[in-house]
């Protein structure tokens, strides 16, 4: 969006009668608005009639008619207002868009090493576990969940998945590697050592599984929009979720995920690109810029793009890669 947008607001008229006097109530709300501004909110009767008080809330909390914003999660929030007149009541409701304070800070990045990757690897999903790397692939009827040697790109253990799932991200648990699905709101529990399945789970809320990360105390997964859902670790739950959003546009079709230094890392789907993200707001807090390792793994087309973080966090070493491509690097990010 526009920050221009930002002057424009969002005008919800709601008509009322009262005493045989008919009230013209409009609650107003900015369109957008950066988490460091004040939120203001407006009610006003076309013809000046008297009004006894107004509650004004946000997402069903009591807030000031000017209230600061600071510290909120990013998206796309409700904002409501309860007007007390002539003997009556009514409710105003609108909606309000919050946006990062800042721009994000952009980042290029230096080769450290190449390794081989396996050309027909269709990769979703890339983990680093004890010097060995753990990779989910899609497609129907080519998915699976491999091991692979780093330093040959050999593939020394493989289970593929049957042919009418669609594999998608994985992340490793406690001896556990948890891989979505895409579509078919399910995602799959195998035992680290031997890939026997153990268990599956189902999404409560989203419709699709994308990437998968997990923090100290929750799984994070992505939908392919702009949220990022927090699951229980112990029943897989979505409880939570965060949308991700720059200083003034929503960031959505979110893929791989990896949890880096208390950030999200996420790859966006057909961009060379990673996204760093502040799992507390939502904020956009910097961009990798990654172009030119496509053409260096020898890949074209918008398919087979960048899609694959791992993260090394002994050897503080960060793996990508990405669909199809015969190269696996190892990248250091570098501020601009």
């Amino acid at each position: 969006m526009n920050l221009k947008s930002f002057f424009g607001v969002v005008i919800l008229g709601l008509f009322v009668a009262s005493c045989g006097n008919e009230y013209k109530l409009s609650l107003t709300s900015p369109k957008e608005i950066k988490v460091n501004e004040q939120l203001t909110l407006e009610v006003s009767e076309k013809e000046n009639k008297p009004i006894d008080s107004i509650r004004y809330y946000l997402d069903g909390i009591r807030i000031e008619k000017n209230s600061a914003i600071s510290n909120k999660k990013l998206g796309k929030h409700a904002v409501s207002a309860t007007i007390f007149y002539a003997g009556q009541q009514k409710q105003l409701t609108n909606t309000v868009h919050f946006y990062a304070a800042q721009a994000p800070s952009i980042y290029t990045y230096e080769i450290i090493n190449e390794f081989p990757h396996d050309e027909k690897a269709f990769t979703q999903g890339l983990e680093y576990r004890d010097g060995f790397l753990y990779e989910s692939t899609g497609q129907y009827g080519q998915s699976s969940l491999r091991k692979v040697e780093i330093s040959t790109g050999k593939v020394l253990q493989k289970h593929a998945l049957d042919k009418e799932y669609f594999g998608e991200g994985i992340t490793i648990l406690n001896d556990k590697i948890y891989m979505l699905t895409w579509k078919k709101m399910k995602g799959f529990i195998f035992d680290l050592e031997s890939f026997e399945q153990q268990g599956e789970f189902l999404y409560n809320q989203s419709k699709e599984g994308w990437g998968l990360t997990h923090s100290t105390d929750q799984i994070i997964k992505s939908d392919g929009t702009e949220k990022i859902w927090f699951l229980n670790l112990n029943t897989q739950k979505e409880e939570r979720y965060i949308e991700a959003y720059t200083h003034d546009r929503k960031t959505d079709e979110l893929n791989e995920l990896e949890f880096i230094k208390g950030k999200v890392y996420a790859n966006k789907w057909q961009r060379n690109s990673i996204l760093i993200i502040n799992p507390d707001t939502g904020a956009v807090e910097g961009v990798a810029n990654l172009k030119g390792l496509q053409e260096k793994a020898g890949e074209k087309g918008s398919d087979n793009v960048l899609n694959g973080i791992a993260y090394d966090a002994e050897n503080d070493r960060l793996f990508v890669t990405g669909k199809r491509w015969k190269v696996l690097f190892e990248i250091r990010l570098k501020k601009k």
